[in-house]
């Protein structure tokens, strides 16, 4: 897209300078620009879906206290912050509580797919946090001996620990 708008820009300066107004018209037809850039939305949707589709790939890495790697493990938050520098390039603090305080607050009722979901799950506050698919589902890396898997926010432990949700904006 850069490099045809370059060419329009180019040709329209050519035109403005030197070409009479009917000599501008028989070239228009060569003249196209690609697609409109994409808008806020569009960009929103293409980040939440490169977000899911990453967090995806580490289904099955094994847990890892302090963990941040596919190779050596993860943990929650160490899966979460991977996640988003390789989707999105951002760099989340490596904590679920710290990671709680980054982002936008949203209702349940809001969540889409990408937004962080956040549980108590060590009898404090923002203790876990995993990654929205949507549907009541989500992604993260639950506890030692687990693997990253999929689980539904709706199932009576996860409700009972539910403690908020959160929008990281890029």
């Amino acid at each position: 897209m850069q490099k045809t708008l370059t060419v329009f820009l180019v040709a329209l300066s050519l035109f403005s300078t030197s070409a009479r107004a009917d000599e501008v018209t028989d070239l228009q037809p060569s003249l196209t620009l690609a697609e409109p850039p994409p808008s806020l939305m569009m960009r929103a949707v293409d980040g939440a879906h490169a977000t899911l589709d990453e967090a995806l790939n580490y289904l099955g890495i094994r847990y890892r206290r302090g963990g941040s790697s596919p190779e050596t493990g993860f943990d929650c938050s160490g899966f979460v912050r991977h996640v988003y520098n390789k989707s999105l390039g951002l760099l989340l603090p490596h904590s679920a509580k710290a990671i709680s305080q980054a982002g936008a607050i949203i209702a349940k009722t809001e969540l889409k797919p990408g937004d962080l979901v956040f549980f108590n799950t060590m009898r404090r506050a923002f203790s876990h946090v995993g990654i929205y698919l949507g549907n009541n589902l989500f992604v993260h890396a639950p506890k030692p001996g687990a693997k990253v898997r999929v689980e539904d926010m709706s199932g009576s432990y996860w409700a009972r620990r539910y403690n908020g949700a959160r929008r990281i904006q890029s």
